[in-house]
Parts: C-alpha cells; structure tokens; sequence
C-alpha cells in the first residue's frame, strides 16, 4: 500500500474495508451485486478527537492498524486511485479486534 496522504478530521477515522468472500466454501462464485457489504477493517488514519462540551480535548482510542468491526451501514464511503475507504466517527465502531 502506498502512503495515505488524507488526516480525518476530529473524532474520524479513515478504514480500509477488509474485501468480502467472492466464493463460497462450495466453489460457488458470488457476483459482486449479491454480496453483503463487508463489516471489517484497518484503521489507516485516525483523526485528532473530538472537544467536549467544557472545551477539553477527549482523545481517539483507535490507533492506525486496528482491525475494527464498524456499523454496517455508517460511515461515507470514498474512493482514493482505485482503492475504496470508508470515514465513520469513532462512535460508529462496534468493537477492536484483539490480538
């Protein structure tokens, strides 16, 4: 993967969705119209954080490299040279794998 060049701003992050299953365990082609939307991810960036309501910082907990599990249909989903990211807010993610 080349350098990422975009910083999300306050509590987004930038995931590069992890590519859905194009056959099943039987050999069977799934067409791309047929598949789920994938779920799962890498953070590739990770915004600054948000400000609270009394103007403190509150820090992200999500790091670059998480593999996350993020709302299935959160997030805007943009294309970089081929390549499809989604920007959801930190709230959007569901869980971080770990390990």
């Amino acid at each position: 993967m080349s350098e990422f060049n975009y910083a999300p701003l306050g509590d987004r992050v930038i995931v590069e969705p992890q590519s859905a299953e194009q056959v099943t365990k039987f050999g069977v082609y799934i067409p791309d119209t047929a598949q789920e939307k994938p779920q799962t991810g890498v953070v590739i960036s990770v915004g600054p954080g948000r400000i609270a309501d009394d103007g403190k910082p509150i820090p992200m907990t999500l790091q670059k490299g998480d593999v996350v599990l993020f709302a299935k249909y959160g997030g805007t989903e943009i294309k970089i040279d081929g390549q499809s990211y989604l920007i959801v807010r930190e709230n959007d993610v569901l869980a971080v794998q770990k390990g």
